[in-house]
């Protein structure tokens, strides 16, 4: 059974990148306790369920972080590692299915700790209670009350880039998911370097802001840094009965300029699309409605190209028609159908564009 407790309007920083989704390398690193669910469960980025009837040799099954009931003064933390430096903007403490095992409260700390994100596995999980104690966290958010089966949204002004946070909750139990949402930070030299990346990519801050329609799968899969396992980890929309195609807006981690693009439609056999179109637009500061409703308009990138079942789509430089700095694109899919991840391989630009035309009068790539 999977939670159904959303409150009907979610606040805005829900739209930035989640940095606590174990799909992006997050890590639960030390817990002072997991007795009854095991720490690494909060980063799972599905929702959470409830197994009625499910045990292990500890107890109930859940979902989720759970610690023994405690019987001295004190409190339990979780330490986690986020996928990437980030400028956290909310958090959400996720409660669900923990009716009668929810703790009171919750408090999170941040901490930036640039080096620990070179150490391997085995040197961070080595860390002891003392180590995590002594390191220079500074709190992000105070004492915050706690409800059963609720998600505790809340709002960050903070400004800092951190890498790690720590969890606390007063005095012991569980959390079924913890999500950070922000904007990654990249390495500034990539600015000065001139390097190729995805800028797509959501470990390098790219987000999927619209589709319509994931009947089968959310287009933020397009992003995921790894290989796809099977068909259900792509963008998937429902079998288009009208006439049209489907389609969906990705805002670039990054403003590029973009020397190829690679569209991959791996396990989509029977249900892959006809044809991929990609629009693009450089519009950094539009509000995300406007750029659904101006979508249709924007320029083509790549024009109408055949795929193929389960196969990698290699489009480069000579193929696209935009060599401009661009912030958003638009994937078209004709007419409907199924892809498993969109890469867009470019150089971070910066870009002098005028905001009223959309036109740009001063574009350059940055050297």
């Amino acid at each position: 059974m999977s939670a159904n407790n959303l409150p009907d309007t979610l606040p805005a920083f829900t739209k930035k990148s989640n940095v606590a989704d174990s799909r992006l390398g997050a890590k639960s690193l030390f817990a002072t306790d997991d007795f009854f669910a095991d720490k690494s469960r909060i980063l799972n980025p599905d929702a959470p369920i409830f197994i009625v009837g499910k045990f292990d040799d500890n107890g109930k099954w859940m979902d989720g972080w759970e610690t023994r009931r405690k019987r001295h003064l004190g409190y339990d933390y979780l330490v986690i590692q986020l996928a990437r430096p980030t400028k956290i903007a909310g958090l959400d403490i996720d409660t669900s299915h923990f009716t009668g095992n929810f703790p009171s409260s919750a408090s999170v700390d941040a901490l930036y700790a640039p080096e620990l994100l070179q150490q391997d596995e085995a040197e961070l999980t080595s860390l002891s209670k003392e180590n995590w104690d002594n390191k220079n966290w500074q709190a992000l958010v105070g004492m915050t009350p706690l409800q059963g089966h609720n998600h505790e949204l809340v709002e960050i002004d903070h400004g800092q880039t951190v890498t790690h946070i720590r969890l606390n909750i007063y005095p012991d139990g569980g959390v079924a998911r913890l999500r950070v949402y922000g904007d990654i930070q990249l390495d500034a030299s990539l600015n000065t370097q001139g390097e190729t990346l995805d800028l797509a990519g959501a470990l390098n801050g790219g987000r999927a802001i619209a589709s319509n329609d994931a009947h089968f799968g959310a287009a933020s899969n397009l992003l995921l840094p790894t290989k796809a396992p099977n068909m259900g980890d792509g963008w998937e929309t429902r079998r288009r009965r009208e006439p049209g195609n489907d389609w969906c807006i990705i805002a670039l981690g990054q403003a590029g300029i973009v020397d190829s693009i690679e569209i991959d439609t791996a396990h989509f056999k029977g249900n892959y699309p006809d044809k991929v179109s990609i629009q693009a637009v450089y519009s950094p500061n539009t509000p995300e409605q406007t750029l659904v409703t101006q979508s249709m308009f924007w320029e083509t990138l790549l024009e109408p190209q055949k795929t193929n079942a389960d196969d990698v789509h290699t489009f480069s430089k000579d193929k696209l028609k935009v060599d401009q700095p661009i912030t958003h694109i638009r994937v078209n899919i004709f007419p409907d159908g199924g892809i498993s991840r969109v890469r867009v391989y470019g150089k971070i630009a910066e870009a002098n564009i005028d905001t009223d035309t959309g036109a740009d009068t001063n574009s350059k790539e940055a050297k």
